[in-house]
C-alpha cells in the first residue's frame, strides 16, 4: 500500500472509532487482528482477532459519552505504520480509582499499526 492509501485506511479506522462504529472499525482489519494497549510500559488490554477485539471494544464504548482520537502525525515504514494520536473523552460513568462520569480526558500517544493485504493486522497503543 502507498503512504496516501495507508493513512486513508487509519483516517476510516479512527473515523469509525470515534462514531462507534464497532462494524466499520472491524471492516479496516484482518480477521487475526492482534490489539495492544500499552501504558507506562507493561501491556494493559490485548486480543487476538476480530471477535476479541470485538468484545472489548463493546465493553470500553460505554466508558464513554463521546471520544476522539485525531491523527496529529504520520509516517510509514514498510507495512508498519506510526501514528501519533491526540485522545479526548468525556467519562460516561467513573473509572475505578480515577476520573468520575463527565470528566473530561485528554491524552496524548502513540500507535503503531501493521498492514497486510490491505487491512490492519495489528494494532499497538503506547502512551
Amino acid at each position: 500500500m502507498t503512504a496516501d492509501e495507508t493513512r486513508k485506511l487509519i483516517e476510516r479506522y479512527l473515523d469509525a472509532y470515534n462514531r462507534f462504529d464497532i462494524t466499520g472499525m472491524l471492516a479496516t482489519m484482518s480477521p487475526d487482528v492482534r490489539f495492544e494497549n500499552v501504558a507506562n510500559g507493561s501491556v494493559t488490554a490485548s486480543t487476538e482477532g476480530q471477535a476479541e477485539l470485538r468484545t472489548l471494544a463493546e465493553q470500553s464504548a460505554g466508558l464513554f459519552a463521546s471520544r476522539c482520537q485525531r491523527l496529529l502525525a504520520f509516517s510509514l515504514d514498510g507495512d508498519t505504520a506510526s501514528a501519533e494520536i491526540a485522545f479526548s473523552a468525556i467519562l460516561a460513568q467513573n473509572l475505578p480509582n480515577g476520573p468520575k462520569r463527565g470528566e473530561k480526558l485528554e491524552l496524548r500517544g502513540r500507535t503503531e499499526f501493521c498492514l497486510r493485504d490491505g487491512k490492519i493486522c495489528s494494532i499497538r497503543d503506547i502512551s
